[in-house]
């Protein structure tokens, strides 16, 4: 029986910028963070007569002809109060460009804050100008460029009322001026840039708009249309830029072609007939962007090279569970959010997945090539991706995206101890899909949604059938709807997954450790060896409130077959759980703050089967003081509850009740060095605890290099690390398996540092390195004893006996001598793992969207199967290790015919 949910009685939600919005006949009026309303604002544009230069003056007679606006007010500190220095904006445009005059008035032009960083640089102590254009006109979605007084450049998509893509790029221009007055940026945005369908037949045309400013040294942010965090939306908010009758239709082509070489040296042996102490690779290929009628964009992509991005960070993953990594690749980080899907109106929930993971795309292969007569295998670390292509935007009220990827059929080079070459197959073609649509109702307070996704892969090599399904996928619907001017929100969705393939790929995938349906003491469950496809479904229902006083409720469910790991990533099914979270936040500053926040949320969660999975009740507070400086703490318990994947695949264990604490403190930002030491320690009934201490410096010696340090240091003691499970007749009491685990000792020593040299706006070199070491010590090798408790027999003293041989290797007698129970061996599984990644990349921009990357590339790694932990000598056992080398020169060229 499924036990019913009792729903707490809190409510949840976050100091996080709410959003909301879609298409509108005009801008609706904004709440201020008293709760009056403040009415958007509105600009005209002119259409440009006479030239404009772009040098920073606006002393032209165009500008000169503009109406300008100048009536900016605090988003923060002191919400709706008048900018503490004015500022003025003005607007033209002509048949193929939108020009923005940005004059910045400061009383004290000496302190104006300005870095020079490549461009999109994050975390940059600096003033800086946003210009952000809803051309779509629909409440929702945005264009933004930003630029700094040192001309530094950023441009951001901004979907969802607020949901922004740092990693859409935009090719425009903007020369910025400091002068005695203050400073100055003036625009110059090509239509082709933005996105907008045709005006309605007698209807002027109107755009959103808001401009922002920051000024660093105060910490304030001044708005052309008034807007706080605290307001439930944020293009929806935006004011209007009118005048734009004369605009020319958008249409817009752009070719990005690019060539590339890459070299690799890595160690391997002489005896190797793949072995080559330099391996070149010549690549080319390139991408297309076309303008389609009414705002959509099509996008493609062949042979696409990734050769220029950031390596991923080294994990000692001792889970049963998949490590995430996040997207870096841009072809697909580009427009992402169009994809997304299940983003539910929340600020506290249970689990969550992500319903497109492009990272499936192009993984590496699943087979190595090695087996039975190969002595040597020569495999891809990635599979290629053929070509890909995308069309993405919005038509009217309808947000559309759509997504093809091929990738190619992979074979390793193998060789056989007598010599003989040959291939093997280790992944095949695959064809790999994603449909996303949106339609907007009631101005955007009501938004409707669907989405597919899907893989089909060609199997027609015998060796994959019993490997990989032949298809995965999944459809859903999801919704939006907002009331009292997005004060309150109702969203939800529904999915549901369907897995095809052969009998042996969907038996172990009921037994994996996403679904574990060989759980013997689960009666709602059970693996059928027959079974060619599984599928399930997952869906979550909140409810929110913005403003000041946040909070909302969540409820979730997820069934045991649920799977979209084919193309998506998801690590917990098989539940039903509720989550709340209830809270205040404000900007408005005070005598002690300029801002702060508080609140409490909860979760609970239940298996299908009704049994606890999950409890946890924890509050957090935050502030910024008036001296800047930011303090954060933040605590936790978790009651007694069930664990279902602690023996993993066994019945249910007791997970001890337990506790959590972090803190951390930010130093005033603005300074040129400022740091973080933060740490965070939990620990349960059993004596299981985990300790992280971490310090974050970031230094800006000069305004044209910026290095950040962040050591972090974790112990852990686990009295439940799994080792593995031995089938054993006589034991009757865990339903014929003995599951054998070990108290962990562990210490792990990461060292992230980033290094950016920026020389000019457009030539930069950016450096990360990451030392990492970790050692895990295993003893009180034990037994699980009895389901539904934590109890456990240690081998040799509470048990049977246990023998460690000279190359530590362990066997154990369960029983002992006398008794029926067969001995068993493993070995011994401590480890010490150590690595360096890190990689170099020079960036020169030599033309707007054409780029020169010249790239380095070293990772090195190492093992030693033992568990004491040394920092002195683990890291420099690091740099005794042979590296691989990986030198890239790669030249893009944009063109717009």
């Amino acid at each position: 029986m499924h036990r019913p949910l009792l729903v707490p009685a809190i409510v949840a939600g976050l100091a996080a910028t709410p959003f909301s919005g879609a298409p509108a006949q005009a801008p609706r009026a904004a709440r201020t963070a008293g709760g009056e309303v403040a009415a958007p604002s509105s600009l005209r544009a002119v259409h440009r007569a006479g030239s404009v230069t772009l040098d920073g003056r606006l002393d032209e007679a165009a500008w000169a002809a503009a109406p300008a606006y100048s009536d900016f007010t605090q988003s923060w500190p002191q919400p709706g109060k008048p900018a503490a220095d004015s500022m003025s904006v003005r607007v033209l445009f002509d048949e193929s460009a939108i020009y923005v005059g940005a004059r910045m008035y400061d009383a004290h032009p000496d302190s104006i804050a300005a870095q020079l960083a490549r461009r999109d640089a994050s975390q940059i102590y600096s003033d800086w100008v946003h210009v952000i254009i809803d051309s779509y006109h629909d409440r929702r979605t945005a264009f933004r460029f930003t630029v700094n007084p040192k001309g530094v450049q950023k441009d951001v998509y901004t979907s969802n009322d607020g949901n922004e893509d740092v990693n859409w790029d935009a090719v425009w221009e903007c020369a910025t001026r400091v002068d005695s007055l203050g400073w100055v940026a003036e625009y110059r945005i090509p239509l082709s840039q933005l996105r907008y369908g045709s005006a309605e037949p007698g209807a002027p045309r109107e755009w959103g708009f808001q401009v922002m400013r920051d000024v660093a040294r105060r910490n304030e942010r001044d708005s052309f249309s008034p807007w706080t965090p605290q307001m439930g939306g944020f293009v929806s908010l935006f004011g209007t830029l009118t005048g734009l009758d004369a605009l020319p239709t958008a249409r817009h082509l752009e070719l990005v072609p690019y060539v590339s070489s890459k070299a690799t040296r890595a160690p391997g042996s002489r005896q190797n007939p793949f072995f080559h102490a330099t391996d070149v690779a010549p690549n080319v290929g390139g991408d297309v962007r076309y303008g389609l009628p009414g705002g959509l964009t099509l996008t493609a992509t062949i042979n696409p090279d990734f050769g220029q991005v950031e390596v991923d960070p080294a994990v000692v993953n001792l889970t049963a569970f998949e490590t995430f990594f996040p997207e870096k690749r841009p072809f697909f980080l580009e427009g992402s959010d169009v994809f997304q899907f299940g983003n539910i109106r929340s600020q506290n929930s249970y689990a969550g997945a992500t319903f497109l993971y492009s990272r499936r795309i192009g993984r590496p292969p699943s087979l190595s090539g090695n087996g039975p007569g190969v002595a040597f295998a020569d495999a891809p670390d990635q599979t290629r991706i053929l070509g890909a292509a995308k069309v993405s935007g919005k038509h009217g009220p309808w947000t559309v995206g759509l997504l093809d990827a091929v990738t190619a059929r992979e074979v390793a080079d193998i060789a056989s101890p007598s010599g003989a070459l040959g291939t093997s197959p280790v992944e095949p073609r695959a064809d790999y899909f994603a449909g996303r649509v949106r339609r907007d109702f009631r101005g955007g307070q009501t938004v409707v949604g669907a989405m597919l996704t899907g893989v089909d892969r060609d199997l027609s090599d015998d060796v994959f059938a019993p490997l990989l399904a032949r298809r995965g996928g999944f459809g859903g619907v999801d919704f939006e709807h907002s009331w009292q001017r997005r004060k309150y929100y109702l969203s939800g969705y529904f999915a549901q997954s369907l897995v095809q393939g052969s009998a042996s790929v969907i038996t172990g995938l009921q037994r994996n450790s996403i679904h574990y349906y060989q759980r013997p003491d689960a009666d709602y469950v059970d693996v059928n060896p027959s079974r060619t496809s599984l599928g399930g479904h997952i869906s979550a229902l909140a409810l929110q409130k913005t403003g000041e006083w946040f909070g909302s409720l969540t409820m979730q469910d997820g069934s045991p077959g649920f799977d979209i790991n084919d193309v998506g990533f998801h690590s917990r099914v098989d539940y039903r759980a509720v989550s709340a979270l209830y809270g205040y936040s404000t900007n408005r500053a005070t005598k002690h703050f300029r801002s702060r926040s508080i609140f409490a949320y909860q979760n609970s969660a239940w298996n299908w089967g009704g049994a606890s999975i999950y409890q946890s009740v924890n509050g957090s507070a935050s502030g910024t003081l008036s001296n800047f400086w930011n303090v954060n703490a933040r605590a936790g318990v978790q009651p007694d509850r069930y664990n279902d994947k602690l023996l993993r695949g066994g019945p249910l264990a007791l997970q001890p009740r337990g506790w959590n604490v972090s803190a951390s403190v930010t130093n005033d930002t603005r300074k040129a060095v400022w740091f973080n030491p933060f740490l965070s320690y939990n620990g349960d009934a059993s004596g299981a605890h985990n300790a992280s201490y971490g310090l974050y410096v970031d230094s800006r010696p000069t305004t044209t290099l910026h290095l950040t340090f962040g050591p972090t240091l974790g112990a852990t003691y686990g009295t439940s690390q799994y080792v593995r499970g031995v089938s054993d007749a006589t034991a009757t009491s865990t339903y014929g398996t003995r599951y054998v685990f070990a108290d962990l000792h562990q210490q792990t020593l990461s060292l992230d540092t980033r290094v950016e040299w920026t020389l000019t706006r457009t030539l930069s070199l950016q450096t990360y390195v990451q030392p990492f070491v970790s050692a895990g010590r295993y003893d009180a090798f034990k037994e699980f004893a009895t389901p539904r408790t934590y109890d456990f027999a240690v081998y040799g003293r509470d048990r049977g006996t246990i023998d460690r041989a000279p190359n530590g290797t362990y066997t154990v007698d369960p029983d002992g001598a006398a008794g029926p129970a067969k001995s068993f061996v493993f070995p011994d599984p401590t480890f010490n793992v150590r690595s360096l990644r890190g990689n170099a990349v020079a960036r020169w921009e030599y033309r707007p969207g054409s780029a020169l990357f010249v790239v380095w590339q070293q990772q090195r790694s190492g093992f030693d199967a033992v568990g004491d932990f040394d920092a002195g000598r683990d890291v420099g056992a690091i740099f005794r290790t042979r590296p691989t080398n990986v030198f890239l020169v790669k030249a893009t060229y944009w063109f717009s015919p």
